[in-house]
């Protein structure tokens, strides 16, 4: 076997075990210890393919979101105009439970202001780009009348970090309240979003999220 074989190999397995040391104790609890006895390979090993807890975290939400890439489940739909295939992304990604219980576990990692900083750039290089098609899309067909394509497809990326208590401190009331900001505004832009589905999807994130950080997740306002 190849030497880059080996060190995939090696990789996916220090993954998987991190996956289900979070799963099985939470992020918070769980340490590189921990990981390094489940996968059985050496810290200097795993050491070798990630610097930090944080690090593998970070590299497990893009794996997960990559193999269950919403946007590729809409873009080649013919059945579907550009609005209704935004609605039909953002109720795919609202649906997927382990994804977002996995999305809660990442909170803590945004304090950091480098994985912060990475996070961003990383949504505004691949997410940017897949909402400027679909809006552009909806522009064609008609779905979506705005002049703001371009300015809406680039804050849609950063509306889940502006979201985060542990980012930006607030109660479920005020998440909830900023929620209802986000849709008028990008209503009063033309993109009209909401129906019941949607809804529902926020209000189980907001609540998720307002759980998460509850007893001193968050810093104090």
């Amino acid at each position: 076997m190849k030497q880059e074989e080996k060190s995939l190999l090696a990789k996916n397995k220090i993954l998987t075990a991190a996956s289900e040391v979070f799963a099985q104790k939470g992020y918070d609890a769980a340490t590189m210890q921990d990981i390094m006895e489940k996968c059985g390979l050496s810290k200097g090993a795993i050491y070798h393919h990630f610097k930090s807890k944080e690090e593998i975290m970070q590299t497990l939400g893009d794996r997960m979101f990559f193999e269950n890439n919403p946007f590729e489940a809409v873009e080649k739909r013919s059945d579907l105009n550009g609005l209704q295939k935004i609605k039909e992304l953002l109720k795919i990604n609202g649906s997927d439970t382990e994804r977002n219980q996995f999305n809660m576990q990442a909170i803590p990692i945004l304090k950091d202001p480098h994985i912060l900083m990475n996070a961003i750039k990383s949504n505004r290089e691949y997410l940017t780009p897949k909402w400027l098609e679909l809006i552009e899309e909806g522009q064609r067909d008609g779905s979506i009348k705005t002049e703001y394509a371009k300015e809406i497809a680039e804050l849609l990326p950063l509306i889940n970090f502006w979201l985060m208590p542990s980012i930006f401190p607030a109660t479920a009331e005020e998440i909830a309240h900023k929620f209802e900001f986000i849709v008028e505004a990008l209503a009063k832009m033309g993109l009209v979003l909401m129906d019941d589905e949607i809804k529902g999807n926020a209000e189980a994130f907001i609540a998720d999220v307002s759980k998460k950080t509850a007893g001193g997740d968050t810093d104090e306002k």
